[in-house]
């Protein structure tokens, strides 16, 4: 039995937990691994920091925080070992940079606080309970505002001290053209995300506000969404193929509101039958939802 497994019990799971993404932030309590109350905001993407730990708390309040209360937060962005916050897509968060947010929850909470990448939150939650429960080799990838990962290997998640293990969006796509937020030229995230569907389609001049309005013009039959919308998914079979060639994995588990979207794990799929058998994972869609990285961060914690 692998020696991290004893923070995965489910019966252990009990505090609040926050989920700071790109676009909102969601904040439950669970018990005995279930969410018995669940709260959320819109991001502020432009706040200070101050404003960002102000967000946080009062969801946290919304939740009537207890003395003996665990308290764990999933984070958009790159988290190192020492607790100090990096957006790596600076347009998504603009004013997070090099937080110390491990140390200013602690103080402004008085006690421990568990501070992780989201994505490698949703991973946990989703081999705990979820998709990819009963797998010891598995990934996790998020497609939503951004594009994320989380990695299992052995039943432990692959994190690293400068907290970029599992930003997988950031890797190099051959259906790429653009720079991402990130600085990369030609990622994953640039073509495949939300945002990037967004941009791609008010270049060829549609009105839409959010990568949501092009899926919800594909499913109206749109030839031009459906083509920026296979776009991505194309992008996300070879990050798939690209996954399982380095580290050979069991399963994929694909989330994210795009991710999830109606016929979205079809498509890429499909894209998956052009590539060698071998190199072919098992793909099926992330079961928890938005509750992932809720219960993943909670459950994360040594």
């Amino acid at each position: 039995m692998s020696s991290n497994v004893q923070f995965l019990k489910r019966h252990q799971i009990n505090g609040l937990s926050v989920d700071f993404g790109g676009t909102k932030i969601s904040a439950s309590r669970i018990i005995n691994g279930e969410i018995v109350k669940y709260v959320e905001s819109k991001t502020a993407g432009n706040a200070t920091i101050d404003g960002q730990i102000y967000d946080i708390m009062q969801l946290l309040n919304q939740l009537s925080i207890q003395a003996n209360d665990k308290i764990s937060v999933a984070l958009a962005g790159r988290v190192t070992k020492q607790g100090i916050w990096q957006a790596v897509n600076s347009k998504t968060l603009t004013e997070v940079t090099n937080v110390p947010l491990k140390e200013m929850l602690q103080k402004k909470l008085s006690r421990p606080v568990n501070i992780q990448n989201d994505a490698t939150a949703a991973m946990v939650g989703e081999y705990i309970s979820g998709a990819a429960k009963g797998y010891q080799r598995a990934a996790f990838i998020t497609v939503s505002t951004g594009v994320g990962g989380g990695i299992i290997i052995d039943g432990n998640p692959l994190t690293s001290d400068n907290g970029l293990a599992g930003h997988i969006g950031f890797t190099s796509s051959k259906f790429a053209t653009d720079k991402c937020g990130s600085g990369r030229q030609h990622t994953v995230e640039s073509i495949a995300s939300g945002n990037a569907l967004a941009k791609i389609a008010r270049r060829a001049g549609q009105s839409v506000n959010s990568g949501k309005d092009v899926f919800d013009a594909h499913l109206a039959g749109e030839v031009w969404a459906t083509k920026i919308v296979i776009q991505s998914a194309n992008a996300i079979a070879e990050l798939c193929v690209n996954l399982n060639a380095i580290l050979g994995l069991d399963i994929i588990a694909i989330g994210g509101s795009i991710g999830l979207a109606e016929g979205y794990l079809s498509l890429v799929m499909q894209a998956l039958k052009h590539e060698p058998e071998i190199f072919r994972p098992k793909i099926v869609k992330a079961k928890l939802g938005k509750n992932a990285a809720l219960i993943g961060v909670l459950a994360n914690i040594e």
